[in-house]
């Protein structure tokens, strides 16, 4: 309400204006100079009774309605762009993104934008692949919009969900949730689409290694085991 403040005042200022330069053009009272302002056809027949600066009067009355219009129409912009104006740019926003992701091919679908997923996109982008991350969390879709991705607001694990992804005509396929049995799920559903893409699946523990291929992983990734790895060779390495 604070914006519309502002045009309200200017045009309460109007109206009080109007009113008090008719009472004093035409010498009438405060009522009736109020009903000039909405029937303009009332000086005419004020001014066939009385004598008085009926032309003055007239150009003031044009002045004053052109000021009420243009407020009004100040009002009605306002309103329309404080309630409006974010959400019809969100879907401006998502429509020209959504073209995008239609038009992309051969690109890499990132299921889950936390630290391990945004850690992929993010180099993938770096390498100059097309990136598209899907995310259920509004607050990270919003961070995966942001850092420059293309992004599908969405549970990964819905068929629907990776259509609009673009999961036909992807290349490859990372679900890099934190969570294990969400990522075999996706690895199932993803891998009935018509072109499936590469699957490459997270999981937290090798007890789910198996699992995750038979439900149709080409890849499987233990973090902790990867990041294990790299600590023993960086502590092999010989000093320099």
């Amino acid at each position: 309400m604070r914006h519309t403040v502002a045009p309200i005042g200017v045009f309460v200022a109007i109206v009080a204006a109007g009113v008090g330069g008719f009472a004093v053009l035409g010498n009438v009272g405060l009522v009736e100079a109020a009903f000039w302002l909405v029937d303009l056809t009332s000086i005419d027949l004020h001014f066939q009774e009385h004598a008085g600066p009926e032309r003055a009067t007239k150009a003031y009355a044009v002045l004053v309605t052109a000021s009420l219009v243009l407020s009004g129409l100040w009002i009605g912009e306002t309103v329309v762009t404080k309630v409006f104006g974010g959400r019809i740019s969100t879907e401006i926003s998502r429509a020209t993104m959504q073209r995008r992701i239609d038009g992309s091919d051969d690109h890499v679908i990132v299921c889950g934008y936390g630290m391990f997923g945004r850690t992929i996109a993010n180099r993938l982008a770096e390498a100059d692949r097309t990136v598209v991350v899907i995310e259920i969390d509004a607050d990270n879709a919003e961070r995966a919009r942001a850092d420059g991705h293309l992004t599908v607001e969405g549970d990964a694990r819905r068929e629907q969900v990776l259509r609009t992804a673009g999961v036909g005509r992807a290349k490859k396929l990372v679900a890099a949730i934190d969570d294990s049995n969400v990522n075999i799920q996706i690895a199932i559903v993803s891998g009935t689409a018509t072109s499936a893409p590469e699957i490459i699946v997270r999981v937290g523990d090798e007890m789910y290694e198996s699992v995750a291929q038979e439900a149709g992983a080409d890849e499987v990734v233990i973090p902790e085991v990867v990041s294990g790895e790299r600590v023993t060779r960086l502590v092999e390495r010989p000093a320099d």
